[in-house]
């Protein structure tokens, strides 16, 4: 395994790596941020909220 770091400056590979991770969580969350269920800044839009959030009938028998 020592040897890959013979091919590889160690600097450069971990610098790279530290981009490339950096920019993966950026696109996955850029990703989640454009759906309606994830987006944690904007909410649900009214459409969802509303179908989520309708008044549940009454249980038969249990009323006035």
């Amino acid at each position: 395994m020592y040897k890959i770091w013979l091919i590889f400056d160690p600097r450069r590979a971990l610098v790279a790596l530290g981009i490339f991770l950096f920019a993966l969580a950026l696109l996955i969350h850029f990703i989640l941020l454009s759906t309606d269920r994830f987006n944690w800044l904007d909410g649900p839009h009214a459409t969802m909220a509303a179908s989520q959030n309708s008044a549940m009938p009454s249980p038969q028998g249990q009323g006035k």
